[in-house]
């Protein structure tokens, strides 16, 4: 096995885990659960069935991965945040060929106690702040916070905010790593390398 699985948790037959990841305590993998190399499953996560993580991927604790959830490369889960995949759940009624697919892309990071209704597409590189209710599709680089989740800013790569408005022309340079963007309209691209 080339990678890590505390003794408390539990790792179904047909999982299929990627090199160097590590499995925390109280973990849960489904047999059909889709995971990369080097990802972060904290204590206390469930990864469903109809689940595919990328690599390089953390999940930090009490975290559930429903079905129909899509984690791309370098996705950041804060703890406690949470997916859905039912719209419009009842305990009475069977809605699991209703299940809305939800696609995190590169690089995103879903703050600490957020919630992600499924359905949706999280930018790559997206920000969602702590605590935010994301109800609809996000642009790639946007921050978000609030109930629902609106934009406020763009963020680089690094995670530092770029001081671009939220919409227009503009360029700007991420004060950590020097890197530059663009903003043409209601998009922004990196111009370097």
């Amino acid at each position: 096995m080339s990678y890590q699985v505390h003794p408390s948790a539990i790792v179904d037959d047909g999982a299929v885990i990627g090199d160097g990841s590590r499995v925390w305590h109280f973990v849960h993998v489904c047999a059909g659960a889709r995971i990369g190399r080097g990802c972060s499953l904290g204590q206390n996560v469930f990864v469903g069935n109809q689940v595919v993580i990328g690599d390089q991927v953390k999940i930090q604790n009490n975290v559930s991965v429903y079905d129909n959830v899509t984690l791309e490369d370098g996705v950041f889960c804060g703890p406690s945040m949470v997916f859905t995949n039912v719209y419009n759940p009842r305990s009475l009624i069977e809605r699991k060929s209703e299940y809305r697919n939800t696609l995190v892309k590169r690089g995103a990071t879903l703050g600490a106690n957020c919630t992600i209704v499924c359905g949706v597409t999280i930018g790559e590189f997206a920000f969602v702040g702590a605590g935010a209710v994301v109800n609809k599709d996000v642009p790639a680089y946007a921050l978000m916070v609030g109930v629902p989740a609106r934009q406020i800013g763009w963020m680089s790569e690094f995670g530092e905010q770029l001081d671009l408005p939220l919409e227009g022309e503009g360029e700007a340079r991420c004060p950590h790593s020097g890197v530059r963007y663009r903003l043409n309209g209601k998009q922004i691209s990196k111009l370097d390398a």
